[in-house]
């Protein structure tokens, strides 16, 4: 996508089913769970980028002895600091100790991070904040071993204050408002419940205090914690947790927005937020990685034991397109064929837009992530011309030369690499006066490519706000002076905010949103905007569930041509000379390149739950009242 935008996070579960020592013997380590989090994590860079963090938990450790490790880090390149660090200690202790080099259990009970139990987590800065606070896993302390929870998520929650004042009315201080660590403290809240409640059974069974504890261990209901926790949760999420004692869950979201895969054998469970990520790191098949139901939990109990567990009644499966489209690594057998299919679809709209003239047109691509869809238009090229030359070789078969049918079967579809970016410039770009001439330099072009009768078509997985494409990709593209720039979105337009894990909390930075705008200004139509206030004023108050989407009423009067129209129009700098034509995709095709996933919430405006309306209502009535706020 040419347009940075911020996005999911991705999350790592590993546990270990056997002693320590059996990975020694098999693998000559028993540095085993901290090699396949470094690579799970590492894997799942594409995630996040702003900050890495690692947590550990040692099992059946003697009283007096540390049994949880955690770092994290929002360094420039957070998972090599975070697992540097870890290296650094682990060399200092072998270092300092020699007797430990052999000696697994000394490793355990002094090397911190050697355990059977870990959680990762890589994360972009979803509201615009990278302190470290704000780097997972979150880590909430106590005495007793089953109350220290840890609190990893690939989420966003739509309702952070609802949850936050229940909080309150429960008489606890939360310490901030953020939906981290809201889940956490309604996640604690009911773990302490139900450590209280089954100590004080044990206690009238006849228990000792210390006897008590293992009986808290046998009997603590993680699905319960989960399910009273979790009622009035409103997003889309992946929440991992690990307890002191050992119990470690993953949770999804009913309508599974938020991906979540699961692998388990007898030597180890491990849950990631991409499959091909668990694929690589322990060489298994697809077919033996499963993805976890939406509203369900895999819960691992300290014992070993494994259980998938309905936690929350599933809704309608509305998983994120966005993960096909671009967010989720291409290695996925599936996501690279629904990748290549995107570009085959709308290969007609382009052949249309090119009036079928493929012998002057070259096709090209930015930025690598949109590569695959376009190896699809490609093939859709390719086939176009093999049915043009085929029915050209039957029409001119009796007077047909070596020569001619030659000449036929040389002409190719012509591809290039005209763009190149230019990362390290990107890095070095600030907030200032001089920012858009150097956005505008962010991508170099190869010259001597294109010829002045030619046709330039670009696919790119999607646009979103344009800046990118009006400031530099454009101009870039015009210096190899085409006669037409044609740019492709694999994806449709984007019309509205997302609230479930993409930074898109704002619609006046939606560039269909910005053409919608500019068509009811063209066509004496700014009448509906006013209409469209007042409707979403008077639900201001409602209930979620009450809420109407009217914001769809500001694009109900164009064609999705006319939009994009616009929106070409829009994004052309002033003194370009090629004629600039943007093609998007349409909704119909991406469900059918995409069966799997149809979350399209941020195209179509049919959110997955209620909290997207109460989202969507906000970020309008912030937009006309010149409110320059988050919408959640």
């Amino acid at each position: 996508m040419s347009d940075a935008i911020k996005h999911e996070c991705g999350i790592a579960l590993l546990r270990l089913k056997k002693p320590l020592e059996f990975y020694k013997e098999k693998y000559g380590t028993a540095f085993y769970g901290v090699q396949k989090m470094y690579l799970l994590m590492e894997k799942q860079h594409n995630r996040g980028q702003d900050g890495a963090g690692l947590a550990s938990i040692k099992l059946d450790v003697a009283p007096g002895q540390r049994y949880i490790s955690r770092i994290r880090s929002n360094d420039a390149n957070p998972i090599k600091d975070v697992f540097a660090q870890v290296n650094e200690r682990i060399n200092h202790e072998l270092l300092e100790h020699p007797e430990y080099q052999n000696d697994v259990q000394l490793q355990k009970d002094n090397i911190p991070y050697i355990g059977e139990l870990f959680l990762g987590h890589v994360r972009y800065g979803t509201f615009g904040k990278n302190s470290i606070e704000s780097v997972h896993p979150f880590l909430r302390q106590n005495n007793w071993m089953h109350r220290n929870l840890i609190v990893a998520g690939n989420f966003n929650m739509t309702n952070v204050k609802e949850l936050f004042d229940s909080l309150v009315e429960l008489g606890q201080h939360p310490k901030e408002l953020a939906d981290t660590v809201t889940v956490m403290e309604k996640i604690g809240h009911f773990l302490d419940d139900e450590v209280t409640e089954i100590y004080k059974q044990a206690k009238l069974d006849g228990f000792t205090k210390q006897e008590a504890s293992k009986i808290i261990v046998d009997r603590l209901n993680i699905p319960r914690i989960l399910e009273r926790a979790s009622r009035n949760w409103d997003g889309g999420y992946a929440m991992a947790g690990l307890l002191g004692h050992g119990d470690a869950f993953v949770m999804r979201d009913p309508a599974g927005i938020r991906p979540a895969y699961f692998y388990e054998d007898d030597e180890i469970v491990v849950v990631a937020s991409e499959r091909p990520v668990i694929q690589t790191v322990f060489n298994v098949p697809f077919e033996k990685v499963q993805e976890l139901a939406p509203g369900n939990a895999i819960v691992v109990k300290k014992d070993g034991s494994v259980s998938l567990n309905e936690i929350r009644i599933p809704l309608v499966k509305k998983a994120c397109s966005f993960e096909r489209i671009y967010f989720s690594r291409g290695s996925d057998v599936e996501i690279h064929q629904e990748r290549k299919k995107l570009g085959r679809l709308i290969f007609p709209a382009i052949l249309k837009s090119i009036d079928n003239d493929t012998d002057n047109t070259v096709f090209s691509y930015i930025p690598n992530t949109a590569e695959t869809s376009f190896y699809g238009m490609v093939e859709a090229a390719q086939d176009f011309l093999n049915q043009r030359k085929t029915t050209e070789i039957l029409n001119n078969k009796e007077k047909l030369s070596e020569e001619k049918l030659a000449k036929i079967l040389s002409v190719k579809i012509r591809t290039e690499k005209v763009a190149i970016k230019d990362a390290k410039l990107r890095t070095f770009i600030t907030e200032d006066s001089s920012r858009d001439d150097l956005v505008a330099h962010v991508y170099d072009v190869t010259y001597g490519v294109v010829k002045t009768t030619d046709n330039l078509v670009i696919i790119d997985d999607s646009i979103v706000r344009g800046t990118t494409l009006k400031q530099s990709i454009i101009k870039m593209m015009d210096r190899l002076r085409p006669k037409k720039i044609v740019v492709v979105s694999s994806a449709p337009q984007i019309r509205y905010p997302d609230c479930y894990g993409i930074d898109m909390a704002k619609l006046e930075g939606l560039v269909a949103f910005r053409a919608a705008m500019e068509l009811l200004k063209d066509k004496d139509l700014l009448h509906i905007v006013e209409e469209v206030y007042k409707k979403s004023k008077a639900q201001e108050n409602l209930k979620d569930a009450e809420v109407v989407n009217f914001v769809k009423e500001i694009y109900a009067p164009f064609t999705d041509e006319e939009i994009s129209d616009k929106i070409s129009e829009m994004l052309t700098p002033e003194d370009t000379n090629a004629e600039v034509k943007i093609i998007y995709q349409t909704v119909g095709d991406l469900h059918i390149a995409c069966p799997k996933n149809l979350g399209d919430w941020y195209f179509t405006g049919d959110y997955p739950t209620n909290g997207g309306n109460r989202v969507v209502n906000r970020a309008f009535l912030n937009f006309y009242e010149g409110n320059d706020a988050r919408a959640y």
